[in-house]
């Protein structure tokens, strides 16, 4: 037996109110009737629609694109519409596409509005620069708490990301010193030969990697290596709700999770960067070695003498402040991260980019001050 065609009627159960009855199988295999009758029957003294679907059998998306467009026609004629008898699933799914075809006409409405956008973008700097301080504040709290003993730290935890932060991360800051030195001396090569004054070549490889390339360097290759990670760990945590259930049984995540990761790269950052340094001194010496004719000792001899005790500790201090914003910075953006894969992806990419920021403004700072001092 053939299922009954999909069809509707037209009734007045009130004066001013035009009923839409809806009877048969409104599914995709059946023609939908047109809204023509009804649009004809539309009267100057009509106030009110109402949709009967009482007689409705089978349905599928056939009747939500035939009640999408009768709702399109009532809205014009700004009349009120009332659905009776409509199946629950269909007044659900027609209220998430209004809900989603509102939205999209408030953002193509405000996309265009300047006042708008600037608005946006202050609440977000205002957002930001609130969720900073107070991730701040429960730093310093928690830190306090760890000297009287009540934290959640463990030392377990501090031990593996130091193994993290510093061994493991020997191979790529080795290769990128060495390769700053290789540069550094071939571009003091290009001006000081001309002078035949190659010599000092040492002393422009040792000052530039300790009071500034070593430290900086080290902590760019730490931003895209450790601060992503962290901020990808603390995501996914974030994303399965383990941070959550971590609050839920009294632990608190700052000290659990943020800590063990903060101190350990604030500890190892400056331990990478002298490390670095030697590496780029022995770079820049392989070159004056074997390109500008000097000897090993020679070069390592003018290059100790040009660097001092205070040169060192500069980059050093540097490097440990480098070491505690990127651990901020990581740490941040991982646990303000939403709960999605994509949303795991932009913290990740927020807190590389968030840490290279605070690292060349910290840096700009330090050297000021080191300069004044």
């Amino acid at each position: 037996m053939p299922a009954p065609s999909p069809a509707y009627t037209l009734s007045t159960p009130q004066p001013g109110t035009l009923q839409i009855n809806l009877d048969g199988d409104w599914t995709l295999k059946s023609p939908v009737p047109t809204l023509d009758e009804f649009q004809q029957a539309l009267g100057s003294d009509t106030t009110r629609i109402t949709v009967n679907g009482a007689g409705l059998g089978a349905w599928d998306t056939r009747l939500l694109i035939f009640l999408q467009q009768l709702a399109q026609i009532v809205r014009e004629q700004d009349l009120p519409i009332e659905e009776e008898s409509l199946p629950t699933g269909a007044l659900r799914l027609l209220r998430l596409a209004s809900q989603t075809e509102t939205t999209g006409r408030r953002g193509q409405a405000e996309k265009g509005s300047l006042l708008y956008r600037v608005g946006v973008k202050a609440m977000a700097v205002h957002d930001s620069a609130t969720s900073m301080a107070t991730f701040t504040g429960e730093l310093v709290l928690e830190g306090l708490r760890l000297f009287t003993g009540k934290s959640p730290f463990r030392m377990r935890d501090f031990l593996y990301f130091i193994q993290a932060c510093g061994v493991e991360s020997l191979p790529i800051v080795t290769l990128i010193a060495v390769l700053v030195g290789v540069i550094l001396s071939f571009v003091g090569a290009v001006q000081l030969q001309m002078f035949g004054a190659e010599i000092y070549i040492a002393n422009l490889v040792g000052l530039g990697m300790v009071l500034e390339m070593g430290a900086l360097m080290s902590g760019i290759i730490i931003a895209g290596r450790i601060g992503a990670a962290y901020a990808a760990q603390l995501g996914t945590m974030q994303t399965n709700e383990e941070i959550d259930a971590l609050r839920t049984m009294g632990i608190s995540p700052i000290g659990f999770l943020v800590l063990p990761r903060l101190f350990a790269l604030a500890l190892m950052m400056p331990l990478l960067c002298v490390y670095a340094d030697v590496m780029g001194i022995l770079g820049g010496a392989f070159i004056g070695y074997t390109v500008l004719d000097l000897s090993l000792n020679e070069f390592l001899n003018q290059a100790i003498k040009s660097v001092t005790l205070y040169h060192c500790f500069q980059g050093v201090a540097k490097s440990a402040v480098f070491g505690i914003l990127i651990g901020f910075a990581g740490c941040l953006r991982g646990m303000e991260c939403g709960r999605s894969a994509m949303a795991v992806g932009e913290a990740t990419t927020s807190a590389v980019v968030t840490s290279i920021v605070f690292i060349v403004i910290s840096d700009s700072i330090l050297t000021i001050i080191f300069n004044v001092l």
